[in-house]
């Protein structure tokens, strides 16, 4: 999540206060609108505890539910 919140910093020149404060938001509702198994991936990749793909595996597993 270090590395999320640094691009929030170097892209929008906010503090990183304001950059985790916005991420942790954002990670916040996204988890009350995906569905459990993707949320928890999310919480999982948020805390850095990504197990294999990280974003590409959360996005694809997204992208199938559209399908």
């Amino acid at each position: 999540m270090d590395e999320l919140i640094k691009q929030v910093v170097e892209k929008t020149g906010i503090s990183t206060e304001q950059a985790q404060t916005a991420v942790n938001t954002v990670i916040s509702f996204l988890k009350t609108k995906l569905p459990e198994p993707i949320a928890g991936q999310l919480e999982n990749l948020a805390g850095g505890q990504s197990s294999g793909g990280g974003l590409g595996d959360l996005a694809s597993q997204a992208g199938s539910l559209f399908k």
